[in-house]
């Protein structure tokens, strides 16, 4: 009991410092306010697409930068550009007084932000895009030196001047600017700082430059060119132009943030707005609510009081889950919750398999407490393996995708560990407590009796094993023809272009595209979804410049803004061709190794043959759902590709558990002819495969019923995933390992190497 206590106090003291990190998500804004500021910040951070706001992805443009030069010092030229570029770019937004943008280095040359609460950011652009490197150049006259090189530049009005090519100061002494207001005119001018260095150098150039046109240069265009009367002492300076206030403005706030060392180009923007991330907060609430409730009901009806214990383990999985987010910092995303979602259907896989080894002790005779601890000691193995499996092909979905699929990743990966830890501590724990008042009585743990009797038969699953591979085989190869026609709808992320979701009540398509036709704009694709008023317009590939600038975006608004003057645009996406190339380049990548990853993890815990049976089936299963995306006209985009990854996780976990009896009777029963070894091992399993399988498809099945598109592309497949990958388990992979293990036999290998030392085979019989 001393055990039992020690536990529940370690135990407990981790389950409660979980839940109370998971606390300050669930506080009113009021009762925050009390608590200490470190522990009132340890929230999860929701992500643009369920906050709202503007995800921008930018290029350093360095090619400048690094030509003519050693190609041996260009890494190191674009890794300095582009940290230069990021303290820019923060100190520009700090000065915008924007509220929490984020800010970071993605891949080798490019840079994400992310701006809650703006959902429009061409302002944005405009002050990133602009390079904002100011020079001071003399007029070209005969006070020149001789030889001098003269450069011809434009100025704002379209006048051209002759220029001086040396610079005669930086722009970088400038250290302090801001708005103002001529004296005498009362137009808008920028007042500036100089450093001390600067202060110096401006008042000895000035002195003995009297009288002559000093030029003061942004980005390659003359901003003002005024004569110098006197010389000008003290370190500060007037620029004047044709500025408005917000000109005037951005140029002060530019001079003080600092020019960029290269031009940043945007290659992707993302636009959500308030109010549908709002609507995507409550869609995933309400399917996740419904389908924990969903499984929690399940799970009684099956076990009985023991499934009620599972779903108190699986509770406060999720509280754990949370709370270990909240304190990573996590952001919260809508790909994250659907991954949350599957991982309480996932979660819930340990506890079926505690629970049908413990029945299957108890039918073997064993007592309460033998069963429980045989029950708990024969599923270890097959969690492990399952749960590893699984994080292999999340931890690549973390490697190569983006920040809302990262979110997916996060969340699953976090999800699949803390089950791990909840079914072999608390529900051991809890199963523990309970047992020990049954004294000497039988543990009896409730099922579906016609299922146990259909159970405790071995069916011969093989016999259908030619059909099951042709079966299979062939709707592989129509899969990969579906694939080429009608082919997959691609999303942007890899056809790249631009989506506009338009809400513009009052108006019909026609009225939509006459007007974008008298645009210029006849070539924008229009598909009314959702209720009446909401369309997307689809715009073809753009070019890198448009993307870069959004011209088309706001040619695009603003003939739709005057067919319906109250034309809300609740999400923009707009991907160029070299991110759309980079998202391609990344899932096929990451495909491949999740599948060697796989093939290389069974290879190690199983056989050769049991690995190449997994991986051909899993093989065969994706082509089987790529082939679901073509003939479901599925969008096929990141999260689909989340589905792909989880798919692949999800499968090689229901083999292993089927792999793990084989090797278990294999150890048992080395002799015993391998088709019958291989039925037995299925039939066994077939309990825990259907109810497994079951779970987790009532977890995604609300998602995909009442999630709407944004979340299709992910629960539609999962669905059918979960169907193919189940059934390929049975009539798929285990032939596969037949006929290899055959094979083995014809060449004299055994299907296991176990030892041959009485010792340590029965070591080796534990799992």
């Amino acid at each position: 009991m001393k055990t039992l206590f020690s536990r529940a106090i370690v135990y407990g003291l981790i389950i409660l410092f979980g839940l109370l990190s998971a606390l300050p998500n669930l506080l009113p804004d009021s009762a925050l306010a009390k608590l200490p500021d470190w522990y009132a910040k340890n929230q999860l951070t929701l992500g643009l697409d369920l906050r709202g706001g503007s995800h921008l992805l930018l290029e350093v443009d360095t090619n400048e930068l690094v030509r003519n030069k050693n190609p041996a010092l260009h890494e190191q030229i674009v890794r300095d550009a582009v940290e230069q570029s990021l303290q820019v770019v923060r100190r520009r937004l700090d000065e915008t007084g924007m509220v929490e943008p984020m800010i970071t280095r993605q891949g080798r040359d490019s840079i994400l932000v992310q701006l809650p609460g703006v959902s429009d950011p061409q302002h944005i652009r405009d002050l990133l895009g602009t390079t904002a490197r100011m020079t001071f150049h003399w007029a070209a006259n005969n006070q020149s030196p001789l030889h001098t090189k003269v450069i011809a530049v434009n100025g704002e009005a379209g006048e051209r001047y002759q220029l001086e090519e040396r610079v005669a100061m930086e722009g970088k002494h400038i250290s302090d600017a801001r708005l103002a207001f001529n004296h005498d005119t009362g137009e808008p001018v920028v007042n500036f700082k100089l450093d001390n260095e600067g202060a110096r150098r401006f008042g000895d150039m000035t002195k003995r430059n009297v009288g002559r046109v000093l030029a003061i240069v942004l980005d390659d265009k003359v901003v003002t060119a005024p004569v110098i009367r006197s010389a000008i002492q003290g370190g500060s300076g007037e620029i004047s132009g044709s500025f408005t206030s917000a000109s005037a403005n951005d140029l002060a706030l530019l001079l003080r943030a600092g020019a960029l060392p290269a031009p940043l180009k945007v290659i992707e923007e993302r636009t959500v707005g308030p109010d549908l991330g709002s609507d995507a907060i409550s869609m995933g609430i309400s399917t996740g609510i419904v389908g924990a409730l969903l499984v929690l009901a399940f799970m009684v009806g099956i076990y009985g009081r023991w499934g009620f214990i599972a779903c108190i383990g699986l509770a406060i999985n999720i509280g754990l889950s949370f709370g270990v987010l909240s304190l990573l910092g996590a952001t919260l995303t809508l790909p994250g919750i659907a991954g949350f979602i599957l991982s309480i259907g996932m979660a819930v896989d340990a506890n079926i398999l505690i629970n049908e080894r413990i029945r299957e002790e108890t039918r073997r005779g064993q007592p309460a407490m033998a069963a429980l601890s045989g029950g708990f000691q024969r599923a270890y193995s097959t969690i492990l393996d399952s749960n590893v499996t699984s994080l292999i092909a999340i931890s690549l979905l973390f490697l190569f995708g983006s920040g809302p699929v990262r979110g997916f990743a996060v969340t699953m990966a976090v999800g699949l560990i803390i089950s791990m830890f909840t079914a072999i501590s608390f529900t051991r724990l809890v199963m523990e407590w309970r047992v020990r008042k049954l004294g000497k009585q039988s543990l009896i743990i409730s099922g579906i009796k016609w299922l146990d009797s259909i159970s405790e038969n071995t069916i011969p699953f093989l016999r259908a094993r030619f059909f099951g591979l042709m079966a299979s085989a062939v709707l592989s190869l129509a899969s990969v023809f579906l694939f080429f026609s009608p082919g997959l709808d691609y999303g942007i992320d890899f056809s790249g272009g631009t989506v506009i979701e338009v809400q513009a009540p009052d108006t019909n398509v026609a009225a939509l595209r006459k007007g974008l036709a008298d645009e210029g704009k006849g070539q924008v694709a229009i598909q009314e979804f959702g209720n009446d008023g909401h369309y997307l317009l689809r715009l073809p590939m753009p070019s890198a410049e448009d993307v870069a600038n959004g011209t088309s975006v706001q040619a695009v608004k603003s003939a739709v803004t005057a067919i319906a003057p109250d034309a809300a645009f609740p999400r923009v996406e707009m991907v160029g061709p070299r991110v759309s190339g980079d998202f391609g380049d990344a899932t096929i990548l990451a495909i491949i190794l999740a599948g060697l990853g796989m093939l290389g993890y069974l290879w190690v815990r199983f056989e050769s043959h049991f690995a190449l049976a997994a991986t051909l089936t899993l093989a065969l299963d994706l082509t089987k759902t790529i082939g679901f995306f073509a003939l479901a006209g599925v969008e096929f985009n990141l999260t689909a590709v989340a589905a792909l990854l989880a798919l692949i996780g999800y499968s090689v976990n229901d083999k292993v558990v089927v792999f793990d009896r084989i090797r278990e009777n294999l150890r048992l029963t080395p002799d015993k002819p391998l088709v019958q070894l291989l039925n037995e091992s299925i039939t066994s399993t077939l309990t825990r495969t259907i109810f497994t399988s079951v779970t987790t498809f009532l977890a995604i099945l609300p998602m995909a019923i009442a999630g709407g598109s944004a979340v299709s592309s992910f629960s539609l497949p999962m669905l059918f995933g979960i169907v193919i990958g189940t059934s390929s388990s049975i009539l798929i992979a285990a032939p596969i390992v037949m006929l290899l293990g055959e094979r083995r036999m014809r060449k004299g290998k055994s299907q296991l190497h176990v030892s041959a030392d009485p010792k340590q085979r029965e070591m080796d019989l534990l799992p």
